[in-house]
């Protein structure tokens, strides 16, 4: 499908993400003080935005920053995960039996995804696991909703004119605006029965998120940029509050 032209390849991401846990087993093993925090940020999007060139040059700004690996994660990402039981495992050993906090979250979400159950709780797992790792960026997948309660959590969405997306789309794609337009729409609906239906939340309320960025005034650096300040400002003033007087 000409939607896949618009996400980064998935051996990339998870190549990183076997780099991710690497490096996360050897701090385990060689670290003996309390770790610093690490952070868990989400981006939501609509559809047409430039949610992936964010997250992408969002990544590097982080990994500069932070002198640490990150990893960007999405619905692609996680499938391929599902596929590949040794990764799935090194990530889902970080829950236990019985967390108290993702099954909380899993009993505020609609009772009608209940045939997907499956499915849905170990996809939640897996971002709830990795968000609790840190240093990680979930594209989509609710993460606002279902890291919501991981106390370095940033959550940021970013949207745009009709226009805006329509004309975003035909570029990447290489597809005519009309085209655009009706895809556009199509995912969109998609999206928000997803979230209402399935996360009893709509997608679009911006008391979900720390900032929120319009597309058509701000480009993906810009927008990185300014999520990787706020990140690292937050995360300052947190430092700053634990430490002793």
């Amino acid at each position: 499908m000409p939607e896949n032209l618009l996400i980064p390849s998935v051996d990339l991401r998870i190549g990183s993400l076997e780099e991710y846990n690497r490096r996360q087993r050897e701090k385990a093993a060689s670290q003996h003080r309390k770790p610093k925090p690490r952070p868990c940020i989400t981006i939501s999007r609509e559809f047409g935005c430039e949610g992936y060139l964010v997250a992408e040059r969002l990544r590097e700004f982080m990994m500069q920053s932070t002198g640490d690996e990150w990893v960007m994660i999405d619905k692609a990402v996680l499938e391929e995960v599902a596929r590949r039981h040794n990764i799935s495992e090194e990530i889902l050993q970080t829950l236990g039996e019985n967390n108290r906090i993702l099954n909380d979250i899993l009993a505020t979400f609609s009772p009608r995804w209940k045939s997907d159950q499956d499915y849905f709780r170990l996809l939640s797992r897996h971002i709830f696991a990795l968000a609790e790792q840190g240093n990680v960026i979930i594209v989509e997948l609710g993460g606002a909703i279902i890291t919501r309660h991981i106390e370095q959590s940033f959550h940021f969405r970013i949207y745009g004119s009709e226009a805006f997306k329509a004309a975003t789309l035909a570029r990447r794609l290489h597809i005519e605006t009309a085209a655009a337009e009706k895809l556009m729409h199509r995912q969109q609906k998609a999206r928000d029965h997803f979230n209402t239906v399935f996360l009893d939340q709509n997608g679009h309320d911006p008391a979900l998120y720390n900032l929120l960025f319009n597309n058509d005034r701000n480009s993906p650096e810009r927008i990185a940029g300014t999520i990787a300040g706020y990140v690292e400002a937050g995360l300052n003033a947190h430092l700053q509050t634990v430490q002793p007087a």
